[in-house]
C-alpha cells in the first residue's frame, strides 16, 4: 500500500496530475529518455571508432539539453504560454529532425541506421500532426537529409561514397514518403472517428432528450415527472423541506377540437405550457401528464403559497390574449387541484388526492382551484 502511494506521489510530481498534462508529460519525458539512450549507444560507437568524441560530446549536449527542455516547457505548463498546442509537437519534431541528420552527418559507415531513426520521428506525432504539417516536416526531413548527404559525399568521399550516397537517399525518400503518407491516412482517420464520436455524443443526448420531454409542448413528460418525483419524495421522507403537487387540465379543450380543428388544439397545448413556465421558479418543474392534463411539482412550498402561485397562474392564462390569433375570440382557462405532500405519504397517493381535488374544481363550475 505504501509503496503504491509513492509511486503515485513520484508520478505527479514527474509528470503532473491525471489528465492533459499528465499525458503531454509523458510523452515529452519518453522523448527525454529516448535521447539518453541514443546518448549511450553514440558512445558505443566512439568507442568502436566510428564516431569522433567531440562530435559525438557536442551532438549529445545538444540532444539532452533540448530534450530537457521540452520536457521542463510542458511539465511546468510554460508551453500554454507559447503555443495553442501545448505539447509543443511541431517544435520538437523538427528539433528531433534537426538532431537526426546531425547524427547522420558525424555516423560515418553506421549513418543508415539513422534513416530508421528519422520514421521514428514522424510517427512520434503522427496522431497528433495535420495532414499539412506532416507533409511539411517529411519534406524538412528529406530535404536536411539531402543535403547533409550531399555536402558529405562532397567533402568527404572516402568516407561517404557518392554512389552509397545516392542509394540512402532514394531510401529516405521512399521510407519518409511513406510514413508521412500513413501518418496523413491516419490522421484523417483519426479526424473521422472524432467526428463520428461527436455525432453519436449528440444523438445519445437528443435520445435523452426526446426520452424525457414531450414532443409537442417540450415540457417534462410523464415518466420523466415519475423519476423526478421518486427523486423528491426522499426529501419530505427525511423532513427535509415541504412539497407540493398540483394536477391542471385545461378547460373544455375538447371543445378546442371540435370546433377549431386539432391544430388550433395542439397550439393551445403549446401556448398554454409556455405561459405557466415563464412564470414559475427554476426550482418547479412542469410536466406534460397526459393530454390536456399537466402535473405541476413545488419543491420548499407550502400548501397555502402553492395556492397563491396556482392562483397566479390561473388568472394569467385566463386574461392572456395569447390565444385569439389560432381562433378568433379563443380564450383558455384551467383548473387545478393541490396537495402538499404529508410526511408519510407515497408519491401516488398524493397524485390521487390532487387528482380528487381537480375533479372537485371541475365540479364547482372550472376555471378555479380547489386544495386536497
Amino acid at each position: 500500500m505504501g509503496t503504491s502511494a509513492t509511486h503515485e506521489r513520484s508520478a505527479a510530481w514527474l509528470l503532473g496530475p491525471a489528465g492533459p498534462l499528465h499525458v503531454r508529460s509523458s510523452m515529452a519525458l519518453i522523448a527525454l529518455v529516448v535521447y539518453s539512450v541514443f546518448a549511450l549507444l553514440q558512445h558505443a560507437e566512439v568507442v568502436l571508432g566510428l564516431v569522433e568524441l567531440a562530435e559525438s560530446n557536442w551532438l549529445t549536449l545538444f540532444n539532452l539539453s533540448g530534450g530537457l527542455g521540452f520536457y521542463t516547457l510542458v511539465r511546468s505548463e510554460w508551453s500554454l504560454r507559447l503555443s495553442d498546442e501545448p505539447s509543443l509537437t511541431m517544435p520538437q519534431m523538427v528539433f528531433a529532425i534537426v538532431s537526426t541528420t546531425w547524427s547522420y552527418s558525424i555516423t560515418g559507415p553506421a549513418r543508415g541506421a539513422v534513416i530508421a531513426i528519422m520514421i521514428l520521428v514522424i510517427m512520434f506525432g503522427m496522431f497528433i500532426l495535420q495532414p499539412r504539417q506532416a507533409r511539411t516536416l517529411a519534406l524538412l526531413a528529406v530535404v536536411l537529409l539531402g543535403a547533409t548527404m550531399l555536402w558529405r559525399a562532397h567533402r568527404s568521399p572516402l568516407r561517404y561514397p557518392p554512389r552509397v550516397e545516392a542509394v540512402h537517399f532514394l531510401f529516405t525518400l521512399i521510407v519518409l514518403g511513406g510514413t508521412s503518407s500513413l501518418a496523413i491516412r491516419l490522421n484523417k482517420l483519426r479526424s473521422r472517428l472524432a467526428a463520428q464520436k461527436n455525432e453519436l455524443t449528440d444523438a445519445l443526448a437528443l435520445n435523452r432528450e426526446l426520452a424525457t420531454r414531450d414532443a409537442l409542448t417540450g415540457l417534462l413528460n410523464r415518466r420523466a415527472m415519475v423519476e423526478l418525483l421518486a427523486r423528491e419524495h426522499p426529501r419530505i421522507v427525511r423532513g427535509q423541506g415541504p412539497l407540493a403537487v398540483a394536477l391542471l387540465d385545461i378547460d373544455w379543450f375538447k371543445r378546442v377540437n371540435d370546433s377549431h380543428g386539432h391544430g388550433a388544439g395542439d397550439e393551445v397545448l403549446k401556448r398554454f405550457a409556455a405561459t405557466l413556465k415563464e412564470q414559475l421558479r427554476a426550482a418547479d418543474a412542469l410536466a406534460r401528464w397526459g393530454g390536456e392534463e399537466f402535473l405541476l411539482l413545488m419543491p420548499g412550498t407550502r400548501l397555502d403559497d402553492a395556492r397563491v402561485v396556482l392562483e397566479r397562474l390561473r388568472c394569467q392564462v385566463d386574461a392572456a390574449d395569447a390565444f385569439t390569433d389560432i381562433a378568433a375570440g379563443l380564450r383558455v382557462s384551467f383548473s387545478a387541484g393541490v396537495v402538499e405532500v404529508a410526511e408519510g405519504e407515497s408519491q401516488d397517493a398524493a397524485i390521487d388526492r390532487a387528482d380528487r381535488a381537480l375533479y372537485q374544481a371541475k365540479q364547482n363550475g372550472r376555471n378555479r382551484v380547489e386544495a386536497g
